[in-house]
């Protein structure tokens, strides 16, 4: 909106009034509750009188008998006002010349239509280009006054009025952090109509707002009408605090004289060139004194002007450009499908408005406010286009600083709460898509107070940033540390795999905190006490996480500091349990707590024991017998699979071999590969050592396989297979029937065996006796399969005579199970040879 428009288009039509009796204190609360900053006195409809913000410096704070005095008393008469038709700027002159801040809006008959401000006018004007040039230090009219904070409410009042000030920086007691005292405060004190505050420190406002001296008139602008306030501090470049900027100076400092120049230099322009090609030399002369830059194309599009701001903006001089294409100018930012909307527009509506990046002849891009306009002659033939642009960096930077500002905490640079909260629930929206788990970690620096209370905030502060530089160190690419306020923290974990990660990132933190800081020759040791929530167990909300993760954060902070804790108490004693495992796990090997026990595989021809498969166990010295269906997992995902692996193939192996030295009829020894094995070791190497060095034969060792492993890089593993098989190893497949059973890897691979999976063999019985059900039909298949395929059939899990002789109806070649015996030592199988192992048909 340009500064001639007229003033009716951004009066405030809802005008806050009362009766000439009405009472101090009461026109102060409708001041209050409405956030007016003045309120028009009304007698018989026609408005005598107006009261503002300003007159409140006029009242005795220590007489209670001024609060209750009718408002005609102490009322501002005769009011000012304005035509609704006078425009923007002339109210800005009059607002600077009569030193008001509040005008009342008349209409012809002098009723009164509604009430413009300072502000409004600021607002409004249309002086961005104008606001953007100067600085904040420029605006700076008035030395700054400071109260403080131990003064009474009188004095206080006094020292604004004797300064004519509307607000002043309040000094804290403690030489804490300064606040602000405004006149609108000191109408909140009457409209509250209590007991005096003992001091103005009491009703000062925190925190300070401030921008530097250096930073535009449109940055501070922009951030007043963002937080809705009046006033905002001015720090110079070393941080101290040098006055207040308010509305009312950003008003005074423009200068309203060039700014009607310059738009009647701009009307005339306009003028110029829809009056006739002819007088394009006269228009010229008209915008060459635009601060903006200007350039005009032919109808072929082709450059025939440019003023002296397009040089200096672009660093194309007219020569440089004349005759050319404006796109000359073009980013590379935008694609084509940007320019054919902006000629569409053009087309249309005869003018194009908005942000658009062009490059400078040295190749820098910058972000410029552009205007075309089409430019037609008396016969609607379209004669010139007109453009005009500003370069809008400060301003983009200016909107940066202040998104920073509301979205990252000041000191450490950490997303602040709004952010992190903004980002949790995206997490929590994903995790209920994906049905997944996500974390998040509560973190609260112990006994922090003593920092600041002893050396000071400034290394407390220094704390504050080495601890969040610390924290970012910690985490995963993707995860978020931010900062809620003081020393608090959280840590957004939005993928969680598995508990012990957040527990094993707790850890982390911890130690990580814990290290000492030195800051200006200061030693200092912190610790933190860290709570941990987790998605959707302990809450499906953003209030829920972060409050049960508060609860759990105090819960270390009551166990003695220094430690984490899980919100759900069964989940704690799972991760310490867990870690605890991971830890001795790491030392099983070397403590040689690993054991292997034997299973016996049966020819149902013969009867006699035809093979043995060799299980490993794990004899925790304080857990006891440790399941495998909880330490193989742990170990694949800890990465000692491989040595596991590699140690039950030797030992394996050797216990073979030393059956055969004792004359036993041989058996082949079988071992399980796991598919993170098989993936990540040299498998035929591993197997020639382990035959090398035990000397058993090549054909008595089998190798069982599950079909993912078969499946992953097929190519690949049918090479490693054809590997093992020429050195003589027999392969076969276990838990055949639960993967990806497919005709193709069968033909592919050189297998030896089928292994019929137990939940097969289990689903053989109904009632205890073998029927013919869904289970008898896959068994019977999967053994059809692997005679056409000439390989073995092996069924385990075998627990009964009549699952036995079904699978010996069906012509399976060997079983294994319960039936002829559970894993024993090696030891105790040297009683199973050189018998028959089948009970009694």
């Amino acid at each position: 909106m340009g500064s001639d428009h007229a003033v009716e288009r951004i009066v405030k039509r809802e005008i806050l009034s009362c009766p000439p009796d009405t009472p101090v204190l009461e026109a102060a609360r409708k001041m209050a509750t409405q956030r007016c900053s003045s309120i028009i006195v009304i007698d018989q409809g026609q408005p005598i009188g107006i009261w503002t913000e300003r007159d409140a410096l006029a009242i005795d704070f220590d007489d209670h008998e001024s609060f209750v005095r009718p408002i005609a008393t102490v009322m501002s008469h005769p009011i000012k006002t304005v035509h609704y038709k006078t425009s923007i700027g002339d109210t800005g002159l009059r607002f600077q010349m009569e030193g008001v801040r509040h005008f009342v809006v008349v209409d012809d008959s002098g009723h009164p239509i509604g009430i413009v401000s300072q502000s409004d006018v600021i607002l409004r004007h249309g002086v961005e280009h104008f606001l953007v040039l100067r600085n904040v230090r420029s605006g700076l009219a008035k030395p700054m006054v400071a109260i403080d904070g131990n003064s009474s409410l009188k004095q206080a009042v006094a020292q604004l009025r004797a300064a004519r000030a509307d607000a002043a920086v309040v000094l804290a007691a403690d030489n804490g952090e300064p606040g602000i005292i405004t006149e609108r405060d000191l109408v909140r004190v009457i409209a509250a109509d209590g007991p005096l505050p003992a001091c103005v420190d009491s009703i000062a406002s925190r925190p300070l707002l401030c921008v530097s001296e250096d930073d535009s008139l449109l940055a501070a602008r922009s951030l007043l009408e963002e937080r809705h306030i009046r006033h905002v501090g001015v720090k110079d470049a070393s941080g101290k605090l040098k006055g207040l900027l308010s509305f009312s100076d950003i008003l005074f400092s423009l200068q309203y004289e060039y700014v009607q120049r310059l738009d009647e230099a701009l009307r005339e322009r306009d003028e110029a060139l829809l009056r006739s090609r002819k007088d394009l030399h006269l228009a010229r002369k008209v915008i060459e004194a635009s601060l903006d830059g200007i350039m005009i194309c032919n109808p072929q599009g082709l450059i025939e002007f440019v003023n002296p701001a397009f040089t200096q903006l672009t660093g194309y001089t007219f020569e440089d450009v004349f005759g050319k294409n404006p796109n000359i100018l073009k980013s590379g930012r935008h694609d084509e499908a940007f320019y054919h909307r902006m000629w569409g527009t053009l087309e249309r509506d005869g003018v194009w408005q908005g942000e658009i990046w062009n490059r400078r002849k040295n190749g820098d891009m910058f972000p410029e406010w552009l205007t075309i306009n089409v430019i037609r002659d008396d016969h609607g033939v379209i004669s010139q286009y007109a453009a005009v642009f500003s370069d809008i960096t400060e301003r983009k930077k200016a909107e940066e600083r202040i998104k920073n500002l509301a979205y990252f905490d000041v000191l450490t640079g950490l997303p602040n709460r709004r952010l992190f909260t903004d980002r949790l629930q995206v997490a929590i929206a994903n995790a209920h898509r994906h049905g997944q788990r996500l974390a998040i970690m509560f973190l609260d620096l112990d006994l922090f107070k003593r920092i600041n209370d002893t050396l000071g905030h400034g290394v407390g502060d220094t704390v504050l940033v080495e601890t969040s530089k610390r924290l970012g160190q910690c985490v995963r690419e993707g995860d978020t540390v931010a900062r809620l306020g003081g020393d608090e923290f959280v840590v957004l974990l939005p993928e969680l795999e598995q508990m012990e990660d957040a527990a094993k990132l707790a850890e982390r933190v911890i130690s990580h905190v814990k290290a000492p800081f030195v800051i200006d020759e200061h030693e200092l040791y912190v610790t933190t006490s860290v709570g941990i929530a987790v998605y959707p167990d302990d809450g499906q909300t953003v209030e829920q996480l972060i409050k049960n993760a508060d609860t759990a954060m105090y819960r270390a902070k009551d166990l003695g500091r220094n430690a984490y804790q899980l919100y759900t108490p069964s989940m704690n004693a799972r991760s310490f349990e867990r870690l605890a495992m991971e830890s001795s796990l790491r030392h099983a090997l070397a403590r040689g707590e690993f054991t292997l026990v034997y299973q016996g595989k049966v020819d149902l021809v013969s009867g006699r024991l035809s093979g043995v498969e060799a299980l490993v166990r794990w004899r925790h010295p304080e857990m006891g017998l440790v399941s495998p269906a909880e330490f193989i997992p742990l170990a694949e995902n800890m990465g000692l699979i491989g040595d596991i692996g590699a140690w039950v193939l030797k030992a394996a192996c050797r216990q073979c071999k030393s059956w055969h030295d004792l004359g036993l009829p041989p058996v082949r020894i079988a071992v399980n590969v796991s598919a993170l094995q098989f993936r990540e070791g040299d498998v035929p190497a591993i197997v020639a050592e382990a035959l090398r060095e035990s000397g058993l034969p090549p054909n008595y060792l089998e190798l069982e396989l599950t079909e993912s492993v078969l499946m992953q890089r097929v190519d690949e593993v049918a090479h490693v297979l054809r590997e093992l098989r020429q050195m003589g190893v027999h392969i076969s497949i276990d838990d055949f029937g639960t993967g990806y059973s497919s005709l193709s890897y069968l033909k592919r691979m050189p297998i030896d065996a089928l292994k019929i999976d137990r939940s097969f063999v289990h689903d053989l019985l109904e009632d205890g006796h073998v029927a013919d059900g869904e289970g008898a039909e896959i068994v019977s298949t999967i053994i059809n399969l692997a005679h056409n395929l000439r390989l073995r059939a092996v069924a385990e899990g075998v627990e009964t005579e009549e699952q036995a002789d079904f699978l010996r109806a069906k012509g399976c070649d060997e079983i294994q199970g319960y039936l002829i015996s559970r894993p024993v030592s090696g030891e105790d199988l040297v009683s199973l040879f050189d018998r028959n192992l089948l009970p009694p048909s």
